[in-house]
C-alpha cells in the first residue's frame, strides 16, 4: 500500500533527514506506523496552547510511558524486531512495518524522525517503558486522522512475552482513559480496537 506524506508534514522531514530519506532505495524509513500519511490539514489538529503529556504511570504496574527518542533505538530496536512476526500481523496491510529486513539504522533513523516530529506536534509516538528504563515493552502512536470520521487515530502494542497478562490488560486499559483524559479529542479512534484495521482501510482518506 503506497503511503504519501502531506506537503507540509513531508518538507519538515525533508528539512531532518534529507532527500536520501524518500529514496526507493532506502526500505524502511517511510514504513514506520501512522507517521507516513495525513492530511493537509494536519499541522492544525491540536490546539496552538497545547502541551504534550511527557510521563505517565500505568496504573498497578511499575511502567510508564514517554516520548521515544532516537537515543532509544538500542531498546525499541530488540523490542519490535522480537516482535516483528506479530507486530506485521497487525501493522503490515496497513504500514507495511515492521520490515523482516529492517536494519539497526533504519530504526534510529525512524526514532530521529519521531522524535522530531512530536517536538512539532505532528504525530506522536510514546514508549512504554520499565521503571529503570532499561527495557521498551511496547509503544503508543497517536497521528492526525487518515480517515474520515475521526479527529485523531491511536494506536498500541506491547512485545510478544507480555500478552495476555496483567502488564498488557492494564495498559490497555489506560490508553483509552488517559487520552480522554489528556488529549483534546472529540472523536478518538482506536485502530483495530473499536474498529478492524480492514474496515479502517476501506474508510475513505481524510481532506
Amino acid at each position: 500500500m503506497e503511503r504519501v506524506l502531506c506537503p507540509v508534514l513531508r518538507a519538515g522531514v525533508d528539512a531532518v533527514l534529507g532527500e536520501a530519506a524518500w529514496s526507493p532505495s532506502a526500505p524502511g524509513l517511510l514504513d514506520h506506523p501512522a507517521h507516513t500519511a495525513c492530511s493537509l490539514d494536519s499541522m492544525s489538529w491540536l490546539p496552538d496552547d497545547f502541551v504534550h503529556p511527557v510521563h505517565v504511570p500505568v496504573p498497578d504496574t511499575t511502567l510508564h510511558l514517554r516520548p521515544i527518542r532516537e537515543a532509544d533505538s538500542p531498546l525499541d530496536y530488540p523490542a519490535v524486531m522480537g516482535s516483528r512476526e506479530r507486530l506485521w500481523e497487525i501493522f503490515g496491510p496497513a504500514w507495511a512495518w515492521p520490515p523482516e529486513t529492517m536494519t539497526y539504522e533504519q530504526n534510529r533513523t525512524d526514532l530521529r524522525r519521531h522524535e522530531k516530529e512530536i517536538a512539532a506536534h505532528q504525530s506522536f509516538n510514546y514508549a512504554l517503558l520499565d521503571e529503570e528504563e532499561t527495557r521498551i515493552l511496547g509503544c503508543v502512536y497517536i497521528d492526525p486522522p487518515e480517515r474520515i470520521g475521526s479527529d485523531g487515530e491511536v494506536s498500541w502494542w506491547v512485545v510478544d512475552d507480555v500478552v495476555g497478562g496483567e502488564l498488557e490488560r492494564a495498559f490497555d486499559a489506560l490508553v483509552p482513559r488517559w487520552i480522554a483524559a489528556d488529549w483534546p479529542f472529540q472523536q478518538p479512534r482506536y485502530l483495530g480496537r473499536d474498529i478492524t484495521w480492514q474496515d479502517w482501510l476501506a474508510l475513505p482518506r481524510a481532506s
